[in-house]
């Protein structure tokens, strides 16, 4: 029996898992494994609606042995692919690594939040690609309001009402935008706080937000965010974080609750540094228009990659890099056709070049605010936002998650967010410490969350 072993379970490798078990046959004779360290698929275009608390954050997250009966799910990370031994070295939940051999692989491992030698950033910085961190900010913006309502006017509560989103592309603009959105909605059950108390920056390293739309929206987007108080730097870059305190390249200096990184994404380090297989410059896997691993002189037969850990070249003309965006548009698509690939090269059948035309970018910018761009129509505002609302909607995977995530919609338009904070989720041992007096209870749960990085150890 052939195995064929996809390594990452996000888009690419959700639908080339769901496009196999539809397209093989049992006389094929393949079994399909499916591995990763999560047992879900984030759909992260919902990450910064679960950060504002308009979905329920289990409803993003897809089910891969719910919804891969025929595949065989391994939780764990691959840390080698050796294709001259057609092999990789898992590394599972709990035990030691093990070798596990294939005929067939698929890298679909993903890309990785792009990190630079920034002081302190490691220590103090969120990033918004998991849904666990997503939940940590939500939680963390929460109880920050708490806190700031019971303090007077000062530096305190000044830090606590702070913070900054590093990076103007998508991910960075849809999570600030949620994020003030939600901080602005919370002041109405907070008395004590005002507009002008809050501080909510936006750190962009380019002379531009979104590049991946024109400078018309792109303005757009910047004006949208002053009108609304929120600040948005330019030509900016982030020097230190040291401590929760921000300096920035202008020279400027403030503190901080809440640092949100989406400065990019990078290499795989799996794909970029231990792997046999060719890479770009850049360390991202170098595949042929089909998908199989390769250059146009040379094909690297039973590997095959897509999403955002390949160089995928693209053929609709439409990428000033030539190669194609690496979004969730391309990365489901990308995952049906190795799915059919993957199965017309096992019967000896040709392959389809993978071709897209874009269909236009969307972003939401808070509740009832966003961009979109389509060719030379663009615009912002409402509309946009419906429209972003119902791609996704079609988009996630599955008729039950988009059932929930409607509910979740229509609760949350009918009795408005939950600002309920669940902070303590991330420290559970906490309620167990605490006893004796108040102080000591304080002390106890202080001093657990000052030993317990914010970072996720994934």
């Amino acid at each position: 029996m052939k195995k064929i072993v996809i390594v990452g379970g996000g888009y690419s490798g959700f639908y080339t898992a769901l496009g196999l078990e539809k397209k093989l046959s049992r006389n094929d004779g393949a079994e399909v494994i499916l591995i990763d360290p999560r047992p879900y698929m984030t759909y992260q275009p919902f990450l910064p609606e679960v950060v504002a608390g308009s979905i329920e954050a289990r409803h993003a997250l897809v089910s891969l042995r719910k919804n891969l009966p025929r595949t065989r799910v391994i939780s764990g990370s691959v840390i080698e692919i050796s294709h001259a031994k057609k092999s990789v070295v898992v590394l599972p939940y709990a035990g030691n690594d093990y070798v596990l051999n294939y005929d067939v692989v698929v890298v679909t491992a993903g890309a990785v939040t792009r990190l630079y030698p920034v002081a302190g950033l490691k220590e103090g910085a969120i990033g918004l690609k998991h849904v666990e961190e997503a939940i940590a900010i939500r939680n963390r913006m929460l109880a920050s309001f708490d806190r700031a309502a019971g303090l007077p006017f000062g530096a305190d509560r000044k830090r606590l009402l702070t913070a900054v989103v590093v990076g103007g592309g998508f991910t960075g603009i849809e999570g600030f935008g949620e994020l003030f959105s939600l901080a602005v909605s919370l002041l109405r059950y907070y008395p004590e706080l005002k507009l002008e108390d809050l501080d909510f920056r936006l750190v962009q390293a380019a002379n531009r937000l979104m590049p991946e739309v024109s400078e018309e929206i792109a303005a757009r987007v910047r004006k949208s965010f002053e009108r609304r108080g929120a600040r948005v730097h330019l030509n900016t870059q982030v020097v230190s974080v040291v401590d929760g305190h921000v300096v920035l390249s202008t020279g400027e200096q403030f503190d901080a609750h809440i640092i949100v990184w989406a400065a990019g994404n990078g290499a795989n380090p799996v794909v970029a540094r231990h792997t046999d297989l060719p890479i770009d410059s850049r360390g991202f896997l170098v595949v042929r228009p089909d998908l199989q691993v390769g250059t146009e002189d040379r094909v690297i037969n039973d590997a095959w990659g897509a999403g955002d850990d390949a160089s995928v070249p693209d053929l609709s003309g439409g990428s000033r890099t030539a190669r194609t965006v690496p979004n969730a548009q391309n990365a489901v698509r990308q995952g049906r056709l190795l799915a059919t690939n993957i199965v017309a090269s096992l019967h000896g059948k040709p392959t389809k070049p993978y071709l897209h035309r874009n269909l236009g970018t969307i972003a939401t910018l808070g509740k009832g605010r966003g961009a979109f761009q389509s060719g030379r129509i663009g615009f912002t505002g409402f509309l946009a936002w419906l429209i972003h609302r119902a791609y996704h909607l079609y988009a996630i995977p599955t008729w039950e998650r988009k059932a929930r995530v409607f509910a979740g919609w229509c609760v949350s338009f009918l009795s408005g967010r939950d600002i309920v904070s669940i902070e303590d989720a991330h420290h559970p041992r906490a309620a167990f410490l605490r006893g004796g007096s108040p102080e000591h209870q304080m002390t106890l749960l202080c001093d657990e969350r000052a030993t317990t990085s914010v970072v996720d150890p994934a």
